[in-house]
Formats: structure tokens, C-alpha cells, sequence
């Protein structure tokens, strides 16, 4: 059904994420967000409401879309600068292969930066406000990480410009995907949430010695596969990709609340 049209560049560039590009929107990172929610062990549910109390709030929803909101934060232009290459990973090519210092130098991709700040996270050592930056961080990579745009190989900055038209007006497939898609479903995050959680336990692959490593590369080889004949997205690939896309919330969701359990527990 779907076509993949590759060049010779596709070998000699990877993605770059355009600014104000931002993998599931909001309301898709406080969907994983709530899933992980729902699912924290009693002891780590109960570090995250230490960790979050100085900002009075006690749930991970309220701080999932922070690392993404702070690209428009001029107190925070520095941080943005310094993080901003974590949010997602450019693959050499449609084999999904990893080598850290091609693909991840310095630990600048989703891979490096979900590892550095999970560390922080766990290190009872660290201060109050590091481990609580972390979190923020590891909430919203872990989201990052499932969007299969944002593990890609092609040279089309994560299909930011890989135009196309939806629902009558002209979009990019990276929009349809971070949000254009959930909107069909007509409900806000919270009722969302609460219907993909009714499903149950979403199955997950047997587990990695690398898990960040194999979340990207399962993003990646889905990739492959979500890009449509020609640039109309209509109905019927609305109804062939939305499960894929709500199977990756629900897989992310799931892996955070296990990440956070094993972390904060």
C-alpha cells in the first residue's frame, strides 16, 4: 500500500528537526504522560509528587510538554540550545543501525539524552532541582523516542518537509502525525487517555540490554512504512496508521511508568 521513494541523499543526510517541530503535540505527551501516570508504583508516585511539589503540581501530564516549551522561553534560550538535538535521532539509513559516535556524538540524540537524564534522575545525590529538571526531561523524551518521526532516515527533517493535504488545507506529514491524526478522535487528552488505558497492558517485545537504543529503532523501521502514495492523507490512511500511532503512545506510556518504577522506586 504504501511506496517509499529514496534517493542516493537519503545515504549522506539525516533529519533535522525545523524549529517548533514537536513529536505528538501536547496533547499526545500528556496522553504517555497520564498512561505512565496510572501505572507508578506507590514509592515512585510518591517521588514525583516531592519532585514536582515546588511547582505545584503533582502530575507528570502537567510538566510532559515542558522540554519542548522551553524553545520559547528566552530565560531558558541557552538550555533549549544545549538539549534540543536530544529530542529526536537522525539513522544513517532504512537498516535502523547504531553506531553511537556516527549517529549519537557527544550523546546529542533521544538515545544520549534519554540515558543522561534518566542517570540524573536516579541519583539520589543529584540535587532536588536537577532530579526534577530530569524527570521533565525523561517524561518527554520517552515520548519523543515512540514518534516514529523522530527516528528516521530520510532527508526530509523528520517529514516537516514532506508536504502534503489533509483534511482540506495543506500540512506536512510530520503535523498530521504529532497531531493531526489523534484530533480525528474528537477528545481531549484526559478522555483519550482514559480510552487507551481501558484496552489494557499494550504487548511489548521481549526487553533490551539497550532499551533507548531499541525503542529508536523500532521508531525507525515503522517509519519506513507510514508515508503515503503521493501527498494526500485521506480517510483511509487516517484508519490504516491512527492504530500504529496510539499503539506507540500506549508502548510509551507503558515503558515510562516501568522506567520511572525502577528509577524512583
Amino acid at each position: 500500500m504504501m511506496s517509499l521513494r529514496r534517493s542516493a541523499a537519503c545515504l549522506l543526510a539525516g533529519f533535522l528537526l525545523v524549529p517548533g517541530a514537536r513529536a505528538w503535540g501536547p496533547e499526545g505527551h500528556r496522553i504517555v504522560a497520564e498512561l505512565a501516570q496510572r501505572h507508578l508504583s506507590p514509592a515512585a508516585e510518591a517521588q514525583v509528587e516531592r519532585l514536582l511539589a515546588p511547582e505545584h503540581t503533582r502530575r507528570l501530564a502537567d510538566i510532559a510538554t515542558w522540554a519542548d516549551d522551553i524553545q520559547d522561553d528566552p530565560a531558558q534560550k541557552a538550555l533549549w540550545k544545549a538539549t534540543r538535538r536530544q529530542h529526536y535521532i537522525n539513522f544513517r539509513d532504512r537498516t535502523c543501525g547504531y553506531q553511537p559516535p556516527r549517529d549519537c556524538p557527544d550523546g546529542r540524540c533521544v538515545i544520549g539524552g534519554l540515558a543522561h537524564y534518566a542517570a540524573v534522575l536516579a541519583d539520589r545525590s543529584q540535587s532536588e532541582a536537577a532530579r526534577r529538571e530530569a524527570l521533565k526531561f525523561v517524561v518527554h523524551f520517552v515520548g519523543d523516542e515512540h514518534q516514529p518521526l523522530h527516528a528516521g532516515y530520510r532527508p526530509d527533517k523528520g517529514g516537516n518537509t514532506f508536504q502534503v493535504r489533509f483534511e482540506g488545507k495543506g500540512s506536512n506529514l510530520h503535523r498530521v502525525w504529532d497531531s493531526g491524526m489523534l484530533r480525528t478522535r474528537a477528545l481531549d487528552w484526559q478522555d483519550y487517555a482514559q480510552r487507551l488505558d481501558a484496552r489494557g497492558p499494550v504487548a511489548l517485545p521481549p526487553a533490551s540490554d539497550t532499551p533507548y537504543v531499541a525503542w529508536a529503532q523500532e521508531s525507525c523501521r515503522l517509519s519506513r512504512d507510514i508515508y503515503p502514495d503521493g501527498h494526500a492523507i485521506d480517510a483511509g490512511y487516517v484508519e490504516a496508521e491512527l492504530p500504529l500511532a496510539e499503539r506507540r503512545l500506549r508502548e510509551a506510556g507503558r515503558r515510562l511508568a516501568e522506567l520511572l518504577n525502577r528509577t524512583l522506586g
